[in-house]
């Protein structure tokens, strides 16, 4: 029987230094059905649209769609809306893809019949501090137990990096919601997919590289965004798929609870728990000072970013999602 269409949604923006790399990971891979990538731009300005319609030879079936809202989810659903392919692929421009990404995702969606199934993400940077940032993202205890990132053997999950599935399904869900951090989109997806009773998979034989930031600033961005979005979810859904975001919760409370006490009583609880906090981090990060300091920014940005976000008035959240 031949192998269904394939689409793959490539949602970007400003995504030069590594469009390249993604698409040609793309045009390599050994899918034998048809596939085709239909990317989803929100208004670059560094040339990456340019970069991706040279690989229109390479990929045949490719398609450029404008964003205008320039938010993920939208430029997602904009993608899926147009696709073709029976089947749907969601990429990132910050990874490439092995080979047989596709057809081992197609495959597994096929043979055990899920709703969604999504392999584990390796990340690997290109610079020190992006090296670091792997590093830190390799570890547990420095970015969490989620199966997406530590799997070794098919398993089932809460959410999948990025993830496979059917078009017919993703129209049935909705597709993804906007919530008020613009960030979130997949873990509310599939969140909403398994209280359904979905099963959602994870296979580490679907292989692809995550290529992380590789600036302290854009790191401490993107996870204090990360962690309002658990907010979001949160106050959307009504619980978490899981607690693993109390943990940057109470650290950060933690430490603001002992600085308090530092100034009004002793010194003593703060340097405990910064001792026992950098015990933890050493371990995670071997001992290496920029992994150590990666990880710390993780975990002190993605907790703040959750305090902030549940801070605000629950009714609001709800009332903005879109």
């Amino acid at each position: 029987m031949p192998l269904p269409r394939v689409t793959i949604l490539l949602p970007v923006l400003d995504e030069a230094a590594f469009i390249d790399p993604c698409l040609q990971s793309l045009a390599e891979q050994d899918y034998p059905g048809v596939m085709e990538v239909v990317i989803a731009d929100g208004g670059s300005k560094d040339g990456t649209i340019k970069r991706a319609e040279a690989w229109s030879g390479a990929l045949p079936n490719l398609r450029v769609i404008d964003n205008p809202k320039r938010i993920q989810s939208h430029g997602l659903n904009l993608a899926a809306g147009e696709a073709t392919g029976e089947i749907l692929i969601r990429a990132d421009a910050h990874a490439t893809y092995s080979t047989d990404y596709v057809l081992r995702s197609v495959e597994t969606l096929l043979e055990t019949g899920a709703a969604a199934v999504g392999g584990v993400q390796v990340a690997s940077g290109n610079t020190r501090f992006g090296k670091a940032v792997a590093a830190a993202m390799a570890a547990p205890l420095a970015v969490g137990p989620a199966r997406f990132r530590h799997a070794k053997e098919r398993t089932e999950t809460d959410t999948v990096y990025l993830g496979t599935f059917r078009k017919s399904d993703w129209e049935r869900l909705g597709g993804w919601r906007t919530l008020p951090s613009g960030v979130a989109e997949d873990a509310d997806f599939y969140f909403r997919w398994k209280e359904q009773g979905a099963r959602i998979l994870v296979e580490p034989r679907i292989e692809s590289t995550y290529y992380p930031r590789e600036k302290i600033t854009s790191l401490w961005r993107q996870f204090f965004r990360y962690g309002i979005g658990k907010a979001d979810m949160l106050y959307v859904n009504g619980r978490w798929p899981s607690w693993r975001p109390t943990a940057p919760l109470l650290l950060v409370t933690g430490l603001l609870t002992t600085v308090v006490l530092a100034l009004t009583w002793s010194w003593w609880p703060l340097m405990a728990l910064i001792a026992i906090w950098l015990g933890v981090l050493a371990v995670a990060a071997r001992g290496r000072p920029l992994a150590i300091l990666a990880a710390a920014v993780m975990h002190l940005a993605y907790g703040l970013g959750l305090l902030r976000g549940l801070l605000r008035w629950p009714a609001a959240v709800r009332a903005w999602v879109s």
